[in-house]
């Protein structure tokens, strides 16, 4: 109500000023000769505005009132459509500062709320390059590269690293205008994510991809998540409308009394401290980006559970056929450990699944920093798609379970052609045996019959011997 006072009170002395002084102008005018404005000579309008010493985005112009005889008309009508353009602009610029002061950036209610489509955004970056990060390597490389850990002092360390990178210009491509942007805030999470706040791609790429790589542990291709963000003075707590986040920004009263003994303590002894309202921005923005690092972690999984459905697409199809499965022994364990390590991700070693991460049981309660991270996680679909990976690694189980079958299948298809084998073998072996017995017993018989005929030839020469003796 104040702000709203204070805008109409400003509107209305500027109009009566202006309307006084072309009051003034024109009766002055209206009483003076028409040759007594001489080229090079300001009207009365002007000087009386510049006795009034008006800023020049007000409605009073410093054009002449009248036109001199000996100056050409059409360049004087052209200039005057110019600077009534120039008055018409800053009229409308008042006009939406003022309707904005007034109303905020959040237009609308339920349904229909949405954010001001004038208002400037700015982008928050989430980056997933790695499995888990070792956080206290990460802040002795960032320390190492200049970067100050934890500088508004929220004492979430290891649960999130905080660092900040430096004011920076950047060139709107339209008006070509050059706006200086601010402090980009970087938190790194262990869980393997980092998200930037107002931070350059090409700075935020070179954190991800040198600074700490040495301190990521399975490090993978780097998935990248876009949001928007702005920050709205006129709320207290913030608010997520449609894809964009508005960072309450506005210090509330009712956090006055929770930061009054911390901001005495800090007026006495570090007198770096931050304001308080700063420490609540960027505990909001933790809160933010622990819900959007947990989106891009699950985003880097789904990816990988779809190069899994993409390598073993031709299963369903070969098994439809009534074709044999032709894989090999190291392609259905590798395939197998590939869905155990998503699904472990997804559910034991991380904290996709967790109604509410370690961080916020270390940060003030009456800040809401809970909703926050809910309404982020609401809006970017987080529980559904964890629901929804769960029944696709489902799925992918039935793949696995068809190819450990298979496994087993061919291992035991290999046990049975062994056992044959070894039967065949036996069986062999008994033949030959059999055989060689038969032939030792012929040549047995064989002995024995030769024997049998020599012993009756010598029986019979000892018979003969005898009778003739």
């Amino acid at each position: 109500m104040s702000h709203r006072a204070a805008t109409w009170i400003a509107f209305g002395s500027i109009c009566r000023r202006s309307l006084t002084t072309l009051t003034a102008a024109r009766s002055s005018a209206r009483h003076q000769p028409a040759n007594h404005l001489r080229p090079g000579h300001q009207s009365l309008a002007s000087q009386a505005a510049r006795s009034r010493k008006l800023p020049r985005n007000h409605f009073t112009s410093y054009k002449p009132l009248r036109q001199d005889a000996h100056e050409p008309p059409k360049k004087e009508s052209k200039r005057k459509s110019a600077r009534s353009q120039a008055a018409s602009t800053s009229l409308r610029r008042v006009a939406v500062e003022a309707q904005r002061s007034r109303d905020g950036l959040v237009k609308g209610k339920g349904k229909k709320r949405h954010v001001d489509p004038v208002a400037e955004t700015r982008e928050v970056t989430a980056y997933c390059a790695a499995e888990t990060y070792n956080i206290s390597a990460a802040r002795r490389l960032l320390v190492q590269e200049g970067f100050q850990p934890d500088p508004l002092k929220t004492d979430l360390f290891p649960q999130v690293l905080h660092v900040q990178t430096p004011n920076f210009i950047a060139k709107d491509e339209e008006t070509g205008e050059k706006r200086e942007q601010g402090i980009g805030d970087v938190f790194v999470f262990p869980s393997g994510s980092v998200v930037t706040w107002n931070v350059q791609e090409h700075i935020g790429r070179n954190i991800v991809t040198r600074i700490i790589r040495q301190a990521a542990e399975n490090p993978h291709q780097v998935e990248v998540e876009d949001f928007e963000y702005l920050e709205d003075g006129t709320r207290d707590s913030s608010v997520i409308v449609g894809d964009t986040i508005v960072l309450g920004t506005k210090p509330s009263e009712d956090h006055h009394h929770y930061h009054h003994h911390a901001e005495s303590a800090a007026a006495t002894s570090d007198p770096d401290t931050p304001p308080h309202h700063e420490t609540d921005a960027i505990l909001a923005k933790i809160a933010y980006s622990s819900a959007l690092a947990r989106s891009t972690k699950l985003a880097v999984l789904e990816n990988a559970l779809a190069h899994y459905f993409q390598t073993t697409r031709q299963i369903p199809t070969t098994l439809s056929a009534g074709s044999p499965l032709r894989f090999t022994r190291q392609f259905i364990l590798r395939k197998t450990g590939e869905l155990l390590s998503i699904r472990a991700q997804l559910n034991l070693y991380s904290e996709l699944t967790d109604s509410l991460p370690d961080l916020f049981w270390d940060s003030p309660h009456n800040l809401g920093l809970e909703s926050y991270y809910e309404s982020l996680g609401k809006a970017l679909d987080v529980g559904v798609r964890i629901k929804v990976l769960n029944e696709k690694m489902d799925y992918a189980s039935e793949i696995a379970a068809v190819l450990r079958e298979r496994l087993s299948e061919k291992h035991s298809t290999g046990l049975e052609w062994l056992i044959i084998g070894l039967i065949s073998i036996e069986v062999v072996f008994g033949i030959f045996e059999l055989w060689r017995e038969r032939n030792l017993g012929i040549e047995a018989e064989r002995t024995r019959t030769l024997l049998e005929q020599y012993l009756t030839m010598q029986l019979a020469k000892e018979g003969e011997k005898k009778a003739k003796a």
